[in-house]
């Protein structure tokens, strides 16, 4: 799918870029890199107009890589990529930037994160996309005039997530990491304790050292009340409908009322 760009030298410097998993992010920053390099070769760009000024450089940070041969953990490599950037980057670079601070627990990714944003903003004033899960580094657009919010549109449809591919203003407010676990096949138990847990740490109301007590107490409420499925219902749970012809869905019921006697 097409998808616009807009990054000038006054008022639109960076871009903090929020949406789910598997929604595109890191598929439109490769994108704007091979675009921008084609650009300067006096290569043929793939689109229906572009204006492009100088770059003196496209730094990257996309990926999740360790070196083992070196010693250097996913984070380190991670952080010696960023500390290469915030020391070599002009005002005529351009910055991607893909989940800086993933790889370290969240409150120190999410302080590290902030930081990069901000000295690129206040120091080097580079053109930039960041993408990131971090939501909370939306607000930097309230705060910095240069600094805008786009995200990668995704639509509802009964329980399930459907990814548009749309870039769009705005900031996201939600990964929808759970759903893209159930897409990959993570069993439904799983999933249901996942979205118990999720609403746990959502409500804030405990702190930390007490929380995994109170995840496993959760645990437990629930086991009260639980019963086992029986075979019709959990091939029911299994079976994707949506898929099935008129003659496939006409034989499971009939195995399923089998079944049943």
């Amino acid at each position: 799918m097409a998808n616009d760009l807009d990054l000038n030298s006054s008022d639109r410097r960076q871009i903090i870029l929020t949406g789910p998993n598997m929604s595109g992010k890191s598929t439109y920053l490769r994108q704007i890199g091979q675009i921008i390099i084609m650009a300067q070769i006096g290569s043929f760009v793939p689109a229906d107009s572009a204006e492009i000024g100088l770059v003196d450089r496209v730094f990257t940070r996309v990926g999740t890589m360790d070196n083992l041969a070196r010693g250097q953990s996913t984070f380190l490599v991670e952080m010696i990529e960023a500390a290469n950037i915030l020391n070599n980057a002009t005002d005529k670079s351009v910055v991607l930037l893909d989940e800086v601070g993933r790889g370290t627990s969240t409150f120190d990714g999410l302080s590290v994160a902030w930081a990069v944003a901000e000295f690129i903003n206040d120091e080097l004033n580079s053109r930039t996309i960041f993408a990131t899960h971090y939501h909370e580094l939306t607000g930097m657009a309230q705060i910095y005039k240069k600094i805008h919010n786009y995200q990668v549109a995704v639509k509802k449809w009964e329980d399930k997530v459907v990814f548009l591919h749309k870039i769009i203003e705005g900031g996201c407010d939600d990964s929808y990491g759970i759903e893209v676990a159930r897409l990959a096949g993570l069993p439904r138990k799983a999933l249901s304790r996942a979205r118990q847990i999720l609403k746990l740490l959502e409500s804030g109301k405990f702190i930390r050292s007490e929380l995994g007590r109170e995840i496993y107490q959760a645990k437990m409420q629930t086991s009260l009340f639980d019963r086992p499925s029986s075979k019709v219902e959990s091939r029911l749970k299994d079976t994707e409908i949506e898929t099935m012809t008129p003659v496939e869905a006409f034989n499971l019921l009939q195995e399923l009322k089998e079944e049943l006697n």
